[in-house]
């Protein structure tokens, strides 16, 4: 899989670095509901620590949710920082 190819599964730590910051909006709207804490950091052009570091203060910039020992970003305030519409399904 390349950095420029849809989001089919998990993402590897490489190809989440380069991709960092340079997501296309395909490939955003592509996410799941929900993604893990390196691929949000990877959306906002950061690397995991940072995110992490931000998630411990109380200072990551969209809504965090704790689940069981990890947390979850939730991808649509993802988008609506970015100003990505989120794929609205056909009906």
């Amino acid at each position: 899989m390349t950095a420029s190819s849809a989001l089919p599964g998990r993402l590897t730590g490489e190809t989440l670095r380069q991709l960092r910051g340079r997501w296309s909006t395909a490939q955003l709207r592509a996410l799941p509901a929900t993604v893990d804490v390196e691929t949000a950091g990877s959306v906002l052009g950061m690397g995991l620590w940072k995110a992490r570091a931000l998630i411990r203060d109380g200072r990551f910039p969209t809504p965090v949710i704790r689940h069981g020992q990890r947390y979850v970003v939730p991808t649509r305030p993802l988008l609506m920082m970015l100003g990505v519409e989120p794929d609205t399904p056909s009906a």
